[in-house]
């Protein structure tokens, strides 16, 4: 999948293919207005207050507490991005903003959005990291606030993907014991579960993320079959043959090569025998421009937030850390409902 400039006419096509006009514009001015337009939709609560009827804008402004000019301006430039649709007089929801963005859409998404007005002021360092080569590490300066909108924005992605995400883990029939490492708010250890009604899931992440996501976790219903394990994933013990599933999903672009390496080796001891370890992450391309924007973007950002030496991994290092863990490498799988993610699994013998 990808980002950019989608003509409209033969004459923009044209303009676009000949570089007549200044993509860099486009890809940049233009996107942030379009970015800036959702998430000022999301935070004034706007699609939630169209959700039961069309309303007008001066009905709209009301509903949102704000100006009647300001909320005729959003209300047209979210028509023109294809959020709205304006007729009678009134404005209403498009699919995609059902789909996606109410309170009571089945995987609504406004978390994520609301967590990326944070995201945005986050972004003007990113000239800074590239100057210096020396990450921000955003997770240690964020107040309780936005720790808990970073937890609920990462479980509104999590929901996207989760059912894709537990019909693709490989678990053997009869198990009994999974680990998600780094799993925050448990979502994608409770979809599995759900998959497996004899499954019991254990959700380990640092004490900040446990106490932070706790209500997130206690929200999928699960009662004894998912809970939280304070603890580091990258030095805890794990134990001995005690997981027919390790879950290891968007936390090794947080650590490095050594650091991963032998968090697979605990985790290749702390299986049973035959049960899989599963690294699942956006996966960085062998050579610059093979994997697409969207995994290219992504490697900039998540090297830009973490620790020294982390960074995303392609697919063949990732499956080198479980080879070398004594594992049995299995092809790797592409999410088709998170573009740019994988899933490496692997096998103990």
């Amino acid at each position: 999948m990808k980002i950019g400039s989608i003509p409209q006419s033969l004459i923009e096509w044209v303009g676009l293919k000949f570089e007549l006009a200044p993509r860099a514009l486009l890809d940049t001015h233009i996107a942030m207005l379009l970015a800036r337009t959702v998430m000022a939709g999301a935070e004034l609560k706007l699609f939630d207050a169209l959700a039961a009827r069309p309303l007008t804008a001066d009905e709209a402004a009301a509903a949102c507490g704000a100006a009647p000019a300001g909320i005729a301006l959003l209300l047209d430039a979210l028509c023109a991005c294809g959020y709205l649709r304006f007729g009678d007089g009134r404005f209403a929801l498009t699919r995609r903003a059902r789909c996606w963005l109410l309170d009571t859409s089945p995987s609504p998404v406004s978390d994520k959005l609301l967590l990326q007005v944070i995201e945005w002021r986050w972004l003007e360092g990113l000239e800074s990291f590239v100057r210096s080569g020396q990450p921000l590490e955003f997770h240690d300066s964020m107040t309780t606030g936005e720790r808990q909108l970073y937890h609920r924005g990462m479980r509104a992605l999590a929901g996207v993907a989760g059912r894709e995400v537990a019909r693709r883990v490989p678990l053997r029939r009869g198990a009994r014991r999974m680990l998600d490492l780094g799993g925050s708010h448990g979502h994608f250890a409770a979809e599995i579960c759900r998959r497996n009604p004899a499954l019991v899931a254990e959700v380990m992440d640092l004490p900040e993320a446990v106490e932070a996501a706790a209500p997130l976790l206690a929200a999928e219903g699960l009662g004894e079959r998912l809970f939280h394990r304070a603890g580091d994933a990258a030095t805890a013990d794990l134990g001995a043959e005690q997981y027919h599933l390790v879950l290891m999903s968007n936390l090794a672009h947080h650590l490095d090569a050594e650091q991963n390496t032998n968090l697979a080796a605990r985790v290749a001891r702390a299986l049973k025998p035959g049960g899989a370890f599963v690294i699942q992450e956006a996966a960085r391309a062998e050579r610059p421009g093979e994997a697409g924007q969207i995994p290219a973007l992504l490697g900039l950002y998540f090297a830009m937030q973490s620790r020294p030496g982390a960074r995303t991994w392609t697919i063949r290092e990732m499956a080198e850390w479980q080879r070398s863990a004594g594992l049995k490498v299995r092809p790797v799988k592409r999410l088709r409902t998170a573009p740019g993610w994988v899933q490496q699994s692997a096998i103990r013998s």
